[in-house]
This record gives structure tokens, C-alpha cells and sequence, in this order.
């Protein structure tokens, strides 16, 4: 049992002969390293190799170290100089034990560390890939962030890697250049949030690029930081350590330089999820991927700059959940399926958790197709009015059937447009359901 519990992580506990100074460096007269990355639900995914093994992190600005989690059995990764410590991040939970690891080669394209220090979690709980419909190992920024000039084209979604030696400044129509702070490996900004009620006020805010929200505010009445008369409870995300709960509204909008954009999303987290934290100083919240998407950004952290232009998702509506219904990954199930014709019996396609399809004499397939389940349901929402319950499992939605779409595909077509009528084919207690609703917004100005 214990040999099972250790298989996903090969421990090397060995200094290794050849070292370098620690930081991601550029092969020699190299000025720039660019790479494609996925933007999925407003996070920016990249490949990361670790030791010689391909995985796959968030981007997140507002992580000082490399943390790794996720790692399934089948998964095998040498991590060098292993100690066991004890980590807290957000959540209402208690501190988890992990591995501090040392020592560690990183590539990120041609980009290279040969001394990364990282964190591994353990705790199978803690896993992104159900969420998001592909596998996550991990989440890393600050290190990046520290040694290069990093530019996020969330429009034509590549990420590149600048020597900040060699980086030089264009003067280009749209963009705009306003100060970052780094304090303690995490960057900050200000801007002014425009509250309903009172007067537009002044914020700093911590630059998350590894959250999905839009804008996170702390609860500071005395700062006119209170929250809307609307409003709903909401579970806002799971942390290192636990649940995120707190209250969703809107306010009239936030801006960042001269850029204003309006009816803006907005959470405020309960205190209890920030743990031990007795004082956030002068932050006043945190600003997330899907107001951090509406620009082309250039992270330069050595100078403590920040550009922005805006791009296409600039004039997005902010719009909550129309039908109030979240979805996640929840293992492999059988379809079958008759077909024209089959000439082979078994035959393997590649996708993201994998599909092995079986042709039988008969005309019929059998494919192993990821199951898509209810994970979380909004009191009062469409879809909870029609009766669908956590644990249901989704079969179909407007007649299609699921599991020929991505994750994020099904969850487009359930909010495409208020007042559009949704059908939804479940399986629950192994009966077909369908339900039907009307997408309607949460908010009367959402």
C-alpha cells in the first residue's frame, strides 16, 4: 500500500554534480523564447518539463514557488533533495503536510532553470483537471515573472519569455505603462473601483493571473469597500487548504490606468478562508484572469512596469452563470452506439483523458468517454428550479451528446444567451431524465 502511495514521485536524495547559480536563463544570444499556451476558463496553461517529465501548470502570479499536485499513479517524476514540511494557502481548512524539493531542472521551451526549488502536495483533493476538462499538474509563477520580461498574448494566446538584458520598449499605439509593485514575490497594481453607492475609490490589488474570477475585494466597510445589496453566496474555489466561500455581486465598474471597464464582476471572500492572516496591510483584494484576459499584457517585474493594450475580450460582457450550473470531469463511462459500418474490432483515438473505442461485429461501438456530472448547483437558478441535483450526470444538452465536446464547450453551450430554453438529458440512479429551463441573469443589470 505504502509502495502504491510513493509511485507517483521517484525521490533522488542526492545533490546533483553539476549546479548552475538558481534562475531561468536563455540559451546564450538568444532574446526571446515564445510558446502557445491554452486559455481555459481565463487561466493561461503551459507545458512545463520537470526533470525530463512533460507536465502541464497554470501561470500564477500570485504563487512564489512551483507547487505540484495532481500526479496520478501512473505518473513518475524525479524530484531531488526531499523534505517534508508543513504549507497553508487560501481555505477554511487546516495546514497539509508536503515536500519541499530542491534542486530541480525546469524547461519552459528553451527557456531553462537547473536549480528550481518547488513544493509537492499530496493530497489527492486538490485537483484542477476535473474542473477544467484537461490535465493540470501544478501552478508556478514568481520565478518566471522574476527573470524575464513576460509578455501574455491572451488574444493570440502565446506566452514569451523576454531577456530582460536585451528587452527593449515600444512605443505602440493603445498601449499604456503603469507601475507594478512587488512585495514578498507577489505583484501588485492600483485602480480604482466604482462602487453604486458611494464614491469611486482608491485599491490596490494583488495581480492573480492563476484566479478564473474577475475581481476579488476584501470586506472593508471603513474604506467604503461593503457589499451590494444584491447579492448571492457562492462557493468561489478550493485553495491549498480548503473551501472559498464568500458573496458574489457587481459593481459599476473598476479601472486600471486609463482603461475603464463597466458592470464588473465582483466576490467577496468570507475572512475565515484566509486562515491565519491577521492583516492584508494596504491590499484592499485581487484582480483575476477574467478582467486580466481584456489585455495584452508585459510583466516586468525587475522594473517594476506593467503595460496593457486592450484586445478582443476588452468588450465582453461581464455575465455570471445564466444557468446556474457547474460541471466537472468525473472518471470513464461506456456509450454505445450503432454505426454504418465498423472494419476492425478495436480501435484507439487520442483525447485529453483518453478514448478507447471497441467496434463489435454487430455494428455497434462501445467508447470510453470521459462522464460529465454536476458538481455544484446555485439555489434559485434555472437549473435548480427545473429539479437537476448534484451528482447528476449529463448525457446530452439541445440534443447533442456530450462527450463529443470539450469540458468548456458544454459549459458555453448551457450560457450562451439569456432567455434561450435549454434541454438537458441526465442520467440519475440509472434513469434518463430531461429537464428544461430558460437562461436567465442573475442580476437584473448583469
Amino acid at each position: 500500500m505504502l509502495r502504491k502511495k510513493l509511485l507517483i514521485i521517484t525521490l533522488l536524495l542526492f545533490v546533483p554534480l553539476f549546479m548552475k547559480a538558481q534562475g531561468y536563463d536563455l540559451p546564450k544570444g538568444e532574446k526571446v523564447e515564445k510558446l502557445k499556451f491554452e486559455l481555459i476558463n481565463n487561466l493561461v496553461i503551459i507545458p512545463v518539463e520537470i526533470n525530463g517529465t512533460e507536465l502541464t501548470f497554470i501561470l500564477d502570479s500570485g504563487v512564489s514557488k512551483p507547487i505540484l499536485f495532481n500526479l496520478s499513479d501512473s505518473d513518475s517524476v524525479p524530484i531531488n533533495n526531499v523534505t517534508e514540511i508543513t504549507i497553508r494557502g487560501l481555505g477554511d481548512g487546516e495546514p497539509m503536510r508536503a515536500l519541499s524539493s530542491k534542486n530541480n531542472r525546469f524547461s519552459i521551451g528553451k527557456a531553462k532553470n537547473w536549480a528550481q526549488d518547488l513544493y509537492v502536495v499530496l493530497d489527492r483533493d486538490i485537483n484542477l483537471s476535473t474542473s477544467l476538462g484537461i490535465p493540470v499538474h501544478g501552478i508556478m509563477g514568481y520565478d518566471l515573472f522574476r527573470d524575464f520580461v513576460v509578455e501574455v498574448n491572451y488574444a493570440s494566446k502565446t506566452l514569451k519569455l523576454h531577456n530582460p538584458e536585451l528587452y527593449k520598449y515600444k512605443n505602440r499605439k493603445g498601449m499604456q505603462t503603469i507601475p507594478l509593485t512587488v512585495e514578498e514575490r507577489k505583484a501588485y497594481l492600483t485602480g480604482t473601483v466604482l462602487m453604486r453607492d458611494t464614491a469611486n475609490i482608491p485599491v490596490k490589488l494583488l495581480v492573480d493571473t492563476g484566479s478564473s474570477d474577475a475581481l476579488w475585494l476584501f470586506h472593508q466597510p471603513e474604506k467604503g469597500l461593503d457589499i451590494p445589496e444584491k447579492n448571492y453566496e457562492d462557493h468561489l474555489g478550493r485553495g491549498l487548504s480548503g473551501d472559498i466561500f464568500g458573496k458574489r455581486s457587481k459593481i459599476g465598474g473598476i479601472r486600471i490606468g486609463d482603461f475603464e471597464l463597466k458592470e464588473a464582476k465582483v466576490a467577496f471572500p468570507y475572512r475565515e478562508s484566509f486562515g491565519d492572516i491577521e492583516s492584508f496591510g494596504d491590499r484592499n483584494g485581487s484582480v483575476g484572469g477574467e478582467v486580466l484576459k481584456r489585455f495584452n499584457m508585459i510583466f516586468d517585474y525587475p522594473n517594476g512596469k506593467l503595460t496593457l493594450k486592450k484586445n478582443g475580450y476588452f468588450k465582453d460582457p461581464f455575465q455570471y452563470n445564466l444557468a446556474g450550473i457547474e460541471l466537472q470531469h468525473n472518471g470513464l463511462r461506456y456509450i454505445a452506439e450503432r454505426i454504418a459500418d465498423s472494419n476492425g474490432l478495436v480501435k484507439e483515438e487520442k483525447s485529453t483523458f483518453g478514448n478507447v473505442q471497441i467496434l463489435l461485429e454487430n455494428k455497434t461501438r462501445l467508447s470510453l468517454v470521459p462522464e460529465i456530472i454536476v458538481s455544484g448547483i446555485r439555489a434559485g437558478s434555472p437549473a435548480a428550479e427545473a429539479g437537476l441535483q448534484e451528482g447528476d450526470v449529463i448525457l446530452a444538452v439541445n440534443g447533442k451528446r456530450v462527450h463529443q465536446y470539450k469540458l468548456q464547450e458544454i459549459l458555453k453551450m448551457l450560457n450562451e444567451k439569456e432567455g434561450r430554453r435549454i434541454r438537458v438529458l441526465i442520467e440519475r440512479y440509472n434513469k434518463d431524465l430531461l429537464f428544461s429551463f430558460v437562461l436567465k441573469k442573475v442580476f437584473d443589470d448583469d
